[in-house]
């Protein structure tokens, strides 16, 4: 399986990205995906999840800023990113969210072992 992310780069604070994940594997429209962010220093943390049936839920520190959705028939997920900051400097993957996972609170083993580059995101003036 890999996952590829793009849609990162340069942007300035209050600006807007939208990232794109695609998955290659049959069983995506069967799974819950979500999507990461590890910056500089810290852990991993899981932004946002959508499941298969669509329903979105997202960490205190994107929600309403940040947007997840999916196309099945593409095997992709997005993330629609608003009102950047500074502090969401990040690589930014896609994966799917292991059993127990709540966004920004817990993570669960993610379902695909390989977590593929990332896309950077970089908010800077």
């Amino acid at each position: 399986v890999q996952l590829q992310a793009s849609g990162g780069g340069l942007v300035e604070p209050g600006g807007s990205l939208r990232l794109s994940c695609t998955v290659s594997t049959s069983i995506f429209d069967t799974k819950t995906m979500g999507w990461y962010r590890r910056a500089p220093g810290k852990e991993r943390e899981l932004l946002a999840m959508i499941t298969s049936g669509g329903i979105p839920s997202y960490a205190d520190s994107v929600k309403g800023r940040f947007t997840i959705s999916r196309d099945n028939g593409r095997n992709t997920v997005y993330l629609q990113m608003n009102g950047l900051r500074p502090e969401d400097t990040a690589v930014y993957y896609c994966n799917g969210p292991g059993k127990g996972s709540v966004p920004g609170l817990r993570q669960g083993p993610p379902i695909f072992d390989f977590w593929g580059p990332g896309t950077l995101v970089t908010v800077s003036s």
